[in-house]
């Protein structure tokens, strides 16, 4: 391995502080690292640039932070390109399933090309309004459609491959991907997918008829939903980042991006003992 980039949760000390020390390590071995020039890390070593930077130029990014820090990452144009090392520094950290201290034997690892990757689907995400197309992004966790608090139930007019499924009346309707299973989808009563499953889940949030249940669908589907209530208190929220208000008639069409990210897995646990930890199993 000839070079790393490092893209760190911003006024994160615990993430520049690890930053410095991985800047250190490459330095001993003649690797050459890319940080952000907002970073904050002060490196004599490193070569401070953008983010597109990083991604074009590192053949592996290692992010610190937690999964919000992932999941901006995930969007980069071009990380689907690249490598990337997700270390938890953060909360829950469902997708950045490496700890601090395990970093430098991963990047060992890595440097004799001994490691596994995890390649995980992402949605792409067209908004229409007004009759006409938008906007499209690209997200790796979930497509939130939901009312603001103050509003009343919404009606979301929902058809897959242009066949009609439901017009949910609800708080909202979630469709995500098995990575976004354990995030919102999994508190409004969504299953837990394993991540390398291709597939979508669709959860109604609090369906005003209790048969309305999640859904499973194949990996190849498009998803329409159109709103049809008046509300202007409704958005749309892609990965819990990215919000658009919504009002009558906008619809937003959802089907598996053509790209996918590649994390590096650890070597030191496995999936099930992440859930059994974040989630808390087996505790009395």
């Amino acid at each position: 391995m000839k070079s790393i980039g490092i893209i760190i949760k911003k006024g994160r000390l615990e993430a520049q502080a690890l930053a410095q020390k991985i800047c250190s390590w490459c330095s001993e071995r003649g690797i050459a690292v890319y940080l952000e020039k907002e970073s904050n890390v002060h490196a004599p070593s490193a070569q401070y640039v953008d983010q597109d930077a990083i991604i074009s130029s590192a053949e592996a990014v290692v992010v610190l932070g937690g999964d919000g820090t992932l999941l901006s990452v995930a969007r980069l144009p071009g990380i689907e390109k690249a490598l990337i090392v997700p270390v938890n520094l953060g909360g829950l950290g469902f997708l950045t399933e490496i700890r601090a201290e395990e970093v430098f034997s991963l990047l060992e690892k890595i440097g004799a090309q001994d490691f596994t990757v995890d390649t995980r689907m992402m949605l792409k995400v067209i908004l229409c309004k007004d009759g006409k197309r938008y906007e499209e992004y690209r997200v790796l966790n979930d497509v939130v459609i939901n009312k603001g608090a103050m509003a009343r139930i919404i009606d979301l007019e929902t058809s897959v491959n242009g066949l009609y499924l439901n017009t949910f009346k609800a708080d909202g309707l979630i469709i995500c991907t098995p990575t976004g299973s354990t995030a919102y989808s999994l508190s409004a009563g969504g299953p837990i997918i394993y991540p390398s499953l291709k597939c979508l889940s669709l959860t109604p949030i609090c369906p005003h008829t209790l048969t309305n249940r999640p859904i499973i669908l194949p990996e190849d589907s498009v998803i329409q939903v159109r709103l049809k209530s008046e509300h202007e208190d409704v958005f749309l929220t892609m990965d819990g980042q990215i919000g658009i208000p919504l009002k009558g008639d906008d619809f937003v069409e959802v089907q598996k991006s053509s790209s996918a990210i590649n994390l590096v897995k650890s070597p030191f646990c496995d999936y099930f003992e992440v859930l059994k930890e974040k989630l808390r199993w087996g505790e009395r």
